[in-house]
């Protein structure tokens, strides 16, 4: 039963029959009973359970209420780590699926922001640590974990690597993973692991509790595609025939820090229109090393933005020129025309700003780029993973309706500073 019709069941009972609604509630508050048999833990003996699901295939749930199960077991202390801080909380925590939204009112913990922990009201502490940064992880100990986004996360073989050090206290130690899988060479290590068990979600087997409009636009986008059958399906996909770039092009080149820089670029693929549906604006920040056949691209920063208005992103893009230090900002003008450079004449008079105007393809004007990174001439400093999805889609047929905006402006950042001759920007007085 989906919770909205949990709620509207309570509604009717509860005038009619307060003490059978009573004994209903305290079945229905049973995850047990509750549950689809994906979303409980195999009844193997396991130290690591891998749950690979789909978008809102209700990973989160399933996470979260075993981690409510190890608390009433006597669990004491839990590990709770994510891609970010930002994003144990928004989801792990404060989600409508999250720790703090299930259970009865006196069994919920409360979450100590200042201290990154959350208190359960008969002792149980759950620490809440970041993949972005695995160091934090070295020192405390627990007795049970939940990981959420394994795929997502920055440093996937170093954070688990140190969770699973950490994993010490207690008769039994284990690890609950919830993830969208992606092929990834750190989930390929862990599918190989003895101890690890793994079961599979589909968002199709949980649609009763997604909303129909997302279902619609989901399987729109994503339907009949490989690409679908890792997103809605939990299945891991290896790399996409056709595709310019493959995952391995991006590990090879991943670098932790910057060179000195000689130059860099703001690059911006525009939307065609400004609200929430629309494609996003593609801003991508690159940086130059070396000169020549010897230069060498460095990916900086995706600050790609939804639905924003064309102020907003304008005014995004001359805060990105003036924080890097860049030469230019290099706008793609098809879709805006000189509604562009008016915008930046207008708002930002203190911006150089480059246009460019495509010709080709998006995947035709990738060819040449990729070969860059082929041949270990762009490298990316840290983890970009929407910018990476979508660079392994460019040049695979059916793949889903969706514009890929960062690709395009990463392709012409790139383009601009390895492939064309210097040319002077157009640098505008005040």
């Amino acid at each position: 039963m989906s919770k909205r019709g949990a709620d509207q069941f309570w509604e009717r009972v509860i005038k009619d029959d307060p003490v059978g609604m009573l004994a209903l509630q305290h079945i229905l508050d049973d995850w047990q009973f509750l549950a689809r048999p994906d979303q409980l833990p195999p009844p193997t003996d396991w130290v690591i359970w891998l749950l690979l699901g789909g978008r809102g295939a209700g990973k989160t749930r399933a996470g979260a209420e075993w981690v409510r199960a190890q608390v009433k077991a006597g669990a004491e202390r839990i590990a709770l780590v994510g891609p970010s801080y930002q994003e144990v909380r928004a989801v792990m925590l404060e989600g409508e699926s999250g720790l703090l939204n299930l259970g009865k009112m006196g069994e919920r913990p409360k979450y100590i922001s200042s201290r990154r922990r959350l208190e359960w009201p008969k002792g149980a502490v759950g620490e809440v640590f970041s993949a972005e940064d695995p160091d934090g992880l070295r020192g405390p100990q627990f007795e049970c974990a939940w990981a959420d986004e394994f795929c997502a996360w920055a440093y996937p073989d170093a954070t688990l690597s140190n969770l699973r050090l950490g994993l010490r206290l207690g008769d039994n130690p284990r690890l609950v993973m919830t993830t969208t899988p992606k092929p990834i060479a750190a989930l390929t290590r862990l599918m190989e692991e003895p101890s690890l068990v793994v079961t599979r979600a589909r968002t199709q087997d949980n649609k009763t509790n997604l909303s129909p409009i997302f279902m619609k636009t989901i399987v729109e986008s994503y339907g009949g595609t490989r690409l679908g059958r890792q997103e809605l399906d939990g299945e891991i996909m290896t790399d996409f025939p056709g595709a310019l770039w493959s995952r391995d092009l991006f590990e090879q080149g991943r670098v932790k820090t910057k060179p000195n820089l000689s130059k860099i670029v703001i690059a911006i693929d525009p939307p065609v229109t400004s609200h929430q549906s629309s494609d996003a604006c593609g801003i991508i920040v690159v940086g130059r090393s070396g000169s020549g056949a010897e230069a060498k691209a460095y990916v900086l920063q995706d600050a790609t933005v939804q639905g924003a208005r064309p102020d907003e992103w304008v005014n995004l893009a001359a805060k990105l020129y003036h924080v890097w230090g860049a030469h230019y900002v290099l706008a793609e003008i098809n879709q805006g025309g000189d509604m562009i450079q008016t915008m930046f004449n207008t708002l930002q008079t203190d911006v150089a700003v480059r246009t460019v105007y495509a010709t080709k393809s998006k995947a035709v004007r990738a060819e040449p780029v990729a070969l860059l990174y082929e041949r270990s001439r762009v490298h990316h400093v840290g983890h970009f993973p929407e910018l990476e999805d979508e660079l392994c889609l460019l040049g695979v047929e059916n793949s889903p309706k969706t514009s890929p905006d960062r690709a395009d402006a990463l392709v012409w950042a790139v383009t601009d500073l390895l492939l064309k001759p210097p040319v002077a920007p157009q640098i505008r007085g005040l």
